[in-house]
């Protein structure tokens, strides 16, 4: 697919600090294509709370025609501030309400958006919303493009600001999209209950960093480590982590070693979990560093907690273990059945300590060569190159 305008709608706006799936995808479809990507407009609460932030200043500047709002961020890539306030509305208890407000804030910001696309010469192009299922949802009524496809990267209303009115508003937002594409099989699943033309399209991940070396835990400051070392890197957090499934493995090998490297939230950092002799906190570290601690490690472990939060997420940090060759032992769930060939996949703490200790048993380098090859295939352009198929295919069977 060459040649084609898309406008990318966000959640997350171009100038936050961390990295997102759509402005990876935004940056690969620009290669080919040109590409608009909308920030998420100014709203009155962010004003009223954080007027002082440089960022705010800059999107009130641009509201008030101090400032250009479309930026070129490079070759066929630019990106909008949007020249609108939108009304923060989501304290509304009553959907139909919520919704006829949401109305006119679409429509606010579609204007901004058609301003752009005359300025870049841009007709028939393709809206890709990612997961924006409020300021989104009457963009397609809006902007009239030739197709429209709606991202589902998360399970979003499993979360309470997305959930009050999302439980109502997504399905239906789906079913009016020409298509729906997910980076995991269990969204996509959940997408199809009300889009037929619903697709798995994988993620891409940047694994440049991740490769084999030899790194000793006295390096990392881990120094008389007991060997073997079990190992997360990652967020540590009570609505993601199961405590239980490491105290388990804690105390029911405690020749082992557990090494949990990432921030802890409150619960872990009041847990019985910094008792254990065996198991060490490292806290926070740099991220070029992550690829030394999961390269000390013999093998890594994913005991996530399942719950909507957790269920459709796309594990990423699952091809960061698996592009260095570790062997890795992860909590069953139906987006990790992609990674059945090459994860051990546990579905109780029993089953982690009999798995971790298949995965000793049986590392070869010849595994480690397979588990590379195969997290290396899971990048933004064969992501792309799947979210194209699948317009291509809707498209031909809507003609």
């Amino acid at each position: 697919m060459e040649g084609i305008d898309f406008v990318i709608v966000g959640q997350q706006p171009w100038d936050t600090e961390i990295g997102s799936n759509c402005k990876n995808i935004a940056i690969e479809i620009s290669k080919k294509n040109r590409v608009l990507y909308i920030n998420s407009p100014l709203d009155r609460i962010t004003l009223y709370r954080d007027k002082n932030n440089p960022k705010t200043k800059r999107r009130l500047d641009i509201i008030k025609g101090k400032a250009n709002g479309l930026i070129e961020v490079q070759d066929n890539l630019w990106n909008l501030y949007p020249d609108c306030m939108v009304e923060s509305i989501n304290w509304i208890p009553s959907t139909a309400i919520f919704n006829l407000i949401n109305y006119y804030n679409n429509k606010k910001l579609s204007k901004s958006i058609l301003k752009a696309t005359e300025k870049l010469g841009f007709k028939h192009f393709i809206l890709f919303n990612d997961n924006e299922m409020f300021k989104g949802y009457f963009l397609n009524d809006f902007l009239k493009p030739k197709a429209s496809v709606y991202y589902s990267r998360d399970y979003m209303i499993a979360v309470d600001y997305w959930k009050k009115h999302g439980e109502q508003l997504e399905p239906k937002l789906i079913a009016k999209n020409t298509l729906c594409v997910a980076n995991s099989t269990f969204l996509a699943d959940y997408c199809r209950k009300y889009n037929p033309n619903s697709f798995y399209i994988g993620q891409g991940c940047d694994l440049d960093i991740f490769f084999r070396k030899k790194t000793q835990p006295e390096a990392l400051g881990l120094a008389n480590i007991k060997r073997p070392i079990i190992g997360y890197v990652g967020a540590i957090q009570s609505i993601r982590l199961d405590k239980d499934i490491i105290a388990y493995i804690a105390l029911t090998k405690p020749e082992w070693t557990i090494i949990l490297v990432g921030q802890e939230d409150d619960i872990f950092k009041a847990s019985d979990l910094h008792n254990y002799k065996n198991v060490i906190f490292t806290g926070n570290k740099p991220i070029n560093t992550l690829p030394d601690f999961i390269n000390a490690f013999d093998v890594c472990i994913n005991p996530q907690l399942v719950n909507m939060v957790t269920i459709g997420n796309y594990p990423r940090k699952i091809d960061e273990y698996l592009a260095i060759g570790k062997p890795v032992v992860a909590t069953a769930t139906k987006a990790m059945e992609s990674f059945s060939d090459f994860v051990y996949l546990a579905e109780n703490k029993e089953q982690y300590i009999m798995l971790i200790e298949q995965a000793l048993g049986e590392n070869s380098d010849t595994l480690e060569q397979k588990r590379r090859s195969f997290a290396l295939k899971h990048t933004w352009e064969n992501s792309v190159k799947d979210l194209y198929k699948a317009i291509e295919n809707t498209s031909s069977d809507k003609n």
